[in-house]
């Protein structure tokens, strides 16, 4: 799936200080997609969303 496929959403964990301190998170059924908001074009990382799942039980304050 290419980039401009996804619909990225401002994750709520990233920085609202610094603008353009941000992580952005597009999800498919298949697959959850993240990426750095300050360079939208460069390669991003892509999991499982039982990966993803896994991650976010391991965020402070979940």
């Amino acid at each position: 799936m290419s980039t401009p496929q996804l619909h990225w959403c401002k994750s709520s964990y990233s920085s609202s200080s610094e603008p353009g301190d941000c992580v952005e998170v597009a999800a498919t059924s298949a697959t959850v997609h993240v990426r750095d908001s300050k360079t939208p074009d460069a390669a991003h990382l892509t999991v499982t969303p039982t990966a993803w799942a896994r991650f976010l039980t391991h965020l402070p304050g979940r």
